[in-house]
């Protein structure tokens, strides 16, 4: 009895082993097969790779794990013009402001880079709203450079002008000029003057300003180069106070 009580428990045992999960094999990752991209250069150099301009099976893997980490999609290690704006938005995420060309006041200004293609929100030396990617005026629809200040709120705002253009989250600074969410490409070409934004940053950029915010806008837009020669820096005193000027006009929105 005792043998057959022995040859049960085993059975039992071998029978708990069986019903066991197995694993499942981890799927291989897909090879890195991108080819050289127009920003090589530039992304070797920010993921301290050998800086030589050419694709390596190390270049590419290291370039699409970066675009995994910022949200860059296809994440397929190909140095692309979206893979190097994120690029710069993560080297300007540590100091912004670290060039000093948008003035530090005691209270929030909206930063707009043209040059950089990249907005942040700062109160004092503080940054309250991260570096993002921003989509400026394309050549002859320039994004108008100086102070401004937040006059008009719309969260969900229609271009009157372009056939009904869908421009959410809108906080209107210049004219028909206006930060808002796009739910496009914001990588490709430029606006009509408004500061496109993705729509999540448009979305947080709505509760970090408010009525009569400054703006302060400076750089220029690559692309826009023709321009250059008439471009002169924009005052750095203070913005305009609406309550004493009052806001523009009614708003012939850009989008």
């Amino acid at each position: 009895m005792a043998h057959g009580r022995g040859w049960m428990s085993g059975a039992v045992g071998l029978l708990c082993v069986a019903v066991l999960p197995v694993a499942p094999a981890m799927a291989a990752p897909a090879p890195c097969t991108s080819g050289t991209g127009p920003y090589q250069r530039q992304l070797e150099q920010h993921l301290r790779l050998p800086v030589d301009g050419r694709q390596s099976v190390r270049d590419c893997l290291a370039i699409r794990g970066f675009q995994g980490r910022n949200g860059v999609k296809p994440a397929d290690g190909y140095a692309g013009l979206a893979t190097y704006r994120m690029m710069l938005v993560a080297e300007a995420a540590r100091n912004p402001n670290a060039g000093k060309k948008c003035p530090v006041r005691s209270y929030r200004v909206a930063c707009v880079d043209l040059t950089r293609q990249l907005m942040w929100v700062q109160k004092g030396k503080r940054v309250v709203y991260q570096p993002v990617p921003v989509r400026s005026g394309r050549d002859g629809y320039e994004t108008r450079t100086g102070w401004h200040r937040v006059y008009w709120r719309d969260r969900d705002h229609y271009s009157s002008l372009y056939d009904g253009a869908p421009m959410p989250y809108s906080q209107f600074f210049d004219g028909g000029q206006a930060f808002h969410g796009t739910y496009g490409n914001l990588f490709a070409g430029g606006s009509h003057g408004c500061v496109n934004l993705r729509l999540a940053d448009a979305r947080r950029l709505w509760s970090a300003l408010k009525l009569d915010d400054a703006v302060f806008v400076y750089g220029v837009k690559p692309g826009t180069a023709r321009n250059m020669p008439h471009v002169t820096p924009p005052p750095v005193g203070d913005p305009p106070d609406v309550r004493e000027v009052g806001p523009p006009p009614n708003p012939d929105p850009e989008s």
